[in-house]
């Protein structure tokens, strides 16, 4: 796990209804830990209390027989635009990135996230249980992000995990393309870069002269887009970089070398030109969208091999969809291409819970099987690198949330959704 010098927030607790769930006789996976055959997970009042061969289930529990199954925690999609990207809603439900200011730091995703987005069905059928919102990559500073349950909610305030996990930052063509179309900085590469600079530059300005107004006991103007940035240069959010080419990562490192910040690299397209460098240095990467064409110049080089090579030098790797950019459902199934073009497997299921979990601190309520972890568990048919696998049952704190009715359909199977109006407490 990672560790901090800051304090993290204490649990919130999703109001879903809560008992005692075991699901027994199963593949168990904690990803943490090694597997476990014909191991029992134990999950009372949300949390997970027991993981093992030899786990004694309470009476009155609800048991799952998991026999041939297996068994994972709930997935963790660490980049993702679902509920402010949404689907089949057009500019109406597009809310991604506010492209009025190249310096929105104070923009909160959020603000933006609608709850009933279809997208958070799809993220249940495919077993993420968590997910990063992030604002999109039009700026150079795109604003705030939040980490959220995928369900469980009856506002998406009840499904916070965190809410201000780091700030989307963006280099290259996007923000280059939105503002040099409006004929206004920053329009190059060297304009991004300043623009990030100098904002950084105004934060630590405006920290230092809070911190002497607090001192003297004077009163001082808050400035809510140099708060945030000035809890970057704290250490209290992460700087999650948009970033595909090598030079734009090169960029990247400069920065937060010259400010100090905790720096995510996000999709690193062209990271395997300096896997060295990031492993030296201890840069994570989410890497991702896998499944698209090379839609612009700097995705020419994208190869999902690449991921694999990362990995190999030693870099700490995530993988995310993007989505809607890939369908959210579709995260384990990038996984599995990464380990066909020579991914370790043990590396794909991290990349999939414990690594994004660990290098975004949210590893102190899911990422595995543990105890003391939300009770974010999925029942899969069969390992879940098998493109014919699926999510067969998925819980959130111990509340079921979806499950697959194989019967269903004459016989096709279809998922079932434990929708709003019975997923609460009385």
């Amino acid at each position: 796990m990672t560790t901090s010098s800051h304090p993290r927030p204490a649990r919130t607790e999703p109001r879903t209804a809560r008992g005692t769930v075991a699901v027994t006789n199963g593949y168990v996976v904690p990803v943490s830990a090694p597997p476990i055959e014909n191991g029992t997970v134990l999950v009372e009042d949300g949390v997970i209390t027991a993981v093992g061969r030899d786990v004694t289930v309470p009476d009155g529990a609800r048991v799952v027989d998991a026999a041939g199954r297996w068994v994972l925690p709930g997935f963790v999609e660490s980049h993702a635009h679902m509920g402010v990207h949404e689907e089949g809603e057009g500019w109406a439900g597009n809310d991604t990135n506010e492209m009025t200011n190249p310096n929105g730091a104070a923009f909160r995703a959020i603000d933006a996230i609608y709850v009933e987005d279809e997208g958070f069905r799809d993220a249940l059928a495919g077993g993420v249980t968590t997910a990063v919102v992030k604002p999109g990559s039009g700026n150079p500073i795109g604003g705030q992000t939040v980490a959220i349950k995928t369900w469980g909610g009856r506002t998406v305030d009840e499904q916070v995990i965190r809410e201000a996990v780091s700030v989307k930052s963006a280099l290259g063509e996007n923000p280059k393309r939105v503002y040099g179309d409006k004929k206004q900085t920053p329009s190059t590469r060297l304009g991004v870069a300043q623009v990030i600079r100098a904002a950084f530059v105004d934060a630590q300005n405006y920290a230092a002269k809070r911190d002497a107004a607090e001192a003297k006991g004077e009163p001082f103007d808050r400035d809510l887009t140099k708060e945030t940035l000035a809890r970057v240069l704290a250490g209290e959010l992460f700087w999650d970089q948009h970033t595909h080419r090598a030079d734009d990562i090169a960029t990247a490192l400069r920065l937060a070398d010259e400010f100090g910040y905790r720096l995510v690299v996000n999709h690193g397209t062209d990271g395997a030109a300096i896997a060295d460098v990031l492993a030296e240095r201890d840069v994570p990467v989410i890497f991702g969208p896998m499944l698209t064409s090379r839609s612009k110049v700097e995705l020419r080089d994208r190869d999902i091999a690449t991921l694999g090579v990362l990995a190999r030098a030693g870099v700490r790797v995530a993988i995310t969809t993007d989505h809607p950019v890939v369908p959210i459902n579709f995260l384990v199934h990038q996984a599995s291409f990464a380990v066909k073009e020579g991914l370790d497997r043990e590396t794909a299921l991290a990349a999939l819970t414990v690594n994004p979990a660990s290098f975004l601190e949210l590893d102190d309520r899911v990422g595995a099987l543990a105890p003391g972890l939300d009770g974010d568990v999925v029942i899969w048919s069969d390992d879940p690198l098998d493109v014919t696998s699926r999510a067969e049952h998925v819980f959130i704190t111990g509340t079921e949330v979806y499950r697959w009715d194989e019967a269903a359909n004459d016989g096709r199977g279809t998922g079932h959704v434990t929708e709003r109006a019975t997923r609460f407490t009385a």
